[in-house]
């Protein structure tokens, strides 16, 4: 992820896969218990969140109504903007049918139509390999709502402003993602490193200040994970995160409906920027405006930013096939770096390691055309956090500010790889809580 370099006008982030609405009151205000009660439920019962007499306003389970955000009323179907060609679907045929028979009135792109039905299938297979004995109404429930939403775009496309803010009224895109991802996640192989230091972050923002999470960058799902495993110990960190987003996740029509569930601030990505070269210009505009959001956001305070400056996902290693963190852009962490001391606002700058790969892995590798297959699987995931890196402290023996620069993003760099390590050691090495470190502590989030 560039941005604003000295020497350039044009403004580059990384592609994030962006998925909550910013309070605009401080954290302290903010009442959880009821949010907490619907996570609840929906963490033993995810297919109730999307059933006819469930709508995302309000979900109603043994006779109780839980709202999903803030108190409202059951809105209907029509309302929420359903189609019922795919929510009255009461079985796989059906819903396999349904995308054939739209493919054939053209009203639904054959190609498009082509990705759902390998979606369906490649979600269907993971969510199974769960072992949950509920898998099927699961599948049934979550991808009949997806394809609803995927189709409802297809037929009046959405369009992100620079600062998007997640919709949940009338239709709780939100919890709509979060539904969708938990199924994926083994949280008995998930691990959270010094989970404390993030109730040290609600802290920092409940005094108005900004904390931006330096990251490096796995799936379109990085944002669902971070916020189901944040969301029993730090549920205000994982509804307010604003995610920079590349083009991609807010025009692709398989990737759209979950990026609408996110606070983002959307931007064109630097791999991307010359694609189509006639409208590099038209991109670098709209990085700029993006630019001057994320400057008012900052000086605004209580903001949380997730960036990867990397410029786009982690892939592995063609060779070795083992995954690691991409290398970080030093003008990229620079400029962000700038950015958040010219806000006037008190701001901390945290390195964050996140391991996921595996639960929907990026093409090999970069891709121009919008459109990828996505491959699905069930398996643990981890996130970690280590103390915020002083900028003065890290780079006090450093001759030249080309110097520092480099010293300071190879720090943050370290960082989420030695996170990143122990994560490796905990999931795919089966070590568990024993892989935890003087420097990483581990512990597991509550399902």
């Amino acid at each position: 992820m560039s941005i604003l370099s000295s020497s350039s006008p044009t403004l580059f982030f990384s592609t994030a896969n962006p998925r909550v609405s910013v309070s605009l009151s401080p954290p302290s205000t903010v009442s959880t218990s009821s949010s907490v009660r619907s996570r609840s439920i929906f963490r033993h019962f995810p297919y109730l969140a999307f059933s006819r007499a469930a709508n995302a306003a309000a979900e109603t389970f043994e006779g109780k109504k839980w709202s999903s955000s803030s108190a409202t009323q059951p809105i209907s179907g029509s309302e929420l903007g359903y189609s019922h060609t795919f929510i009255d679907a009461l079985s796989e045929q059906d819903l396999l049918s349904v995308i054939q028979r739209e493919a054939e009135a053209g009203t639904l792109p054959k190609h498009i139509a082509h990705s759902m039905e390998e979606l369906y299938q490649n979600y269907k297979n993971a969510v199974f390999q769960s072992g949950n004995p509920r898998a099927e109404d699961i599948v049934l429930s979550n991808m009949r709502v997806a394809f609803d939403r995927m189709f409802l775009d297809v037929k009046e496309p959405f369009e992100f402003s620079p600062y998007h803010e997640a919709i949940r009224e009338p239709f709780n895109y939100y919890m709509f993602g979060q539904n969708y991802i938990r199924p994926l996640i083994n949280f008995r192989e998930s691990y959270v490193g010094n989970v404390s230091l993030f109730s040290e972050m609600e802290e920092q923002l409940k005094q108005g200040e900004n904390v931006i999470l330096i990251s490096n960058h796995q799936s379109e799902a990085d944002p669902a994970v971070i916020a189901l495993l944040l969301e029993t110990t730090n549920p205000y960190i994982s509804e307010n995160i604003i995610y920079v987003a590349g083009d991609r996740v807010i025009t692709d029509p398989l990737c759209k409906p979950f990026s609408m569930g996110r606070n983002l601030l959307c931007v064109y990505s630097k791999k991307h920027m010359n694609d189509v070269p006639e409208l590099a210009d038209m991109k670098r505009r709209a990085n700029t405006r993006s630019l001057k959001e994320m400057a008012l956001l900052l000086r605004g305070g209580s903001k949380i930013i997730w960036i990867a400056p990397s410029g786009g996902r982690d892939r592995p290693d063609p060779v070795t096939n083992q995954w690691f963190p991409a290398p970080f852009d030093a003008s990229s962490l620079d400029n962000m770096r700038r950015l958040v001391d010219h806000a006037g606002v008190v701001g901390h700058i945290y390195p964050l390691a996140i391991l996921c790969h595996d639960i929907m892995p990026p093409p090999p590798q970069v891709e121009k055309e919008i459109g990828e297959k996505r491959l699905i699987s069930f398996h643990g995931t981890g996130i970690s956090v280590a103390p915020e890196v002083d900028f003065q402290k890290a780079t006090a023996s450093c001759g030249s500010p080309e110097e520092a620069k480099a010293v300071y993003s190879q720090a943050l760099y370290d960082s989420v790889c030695e996170q990143y390590n122990v994560l490796q050691s905990a999931i795919n090495g089966a070590k568990g809580l024993e892989a935890s470190t003087s420097s990483v502590s581990l512990s597991q989030p509550v399902d």
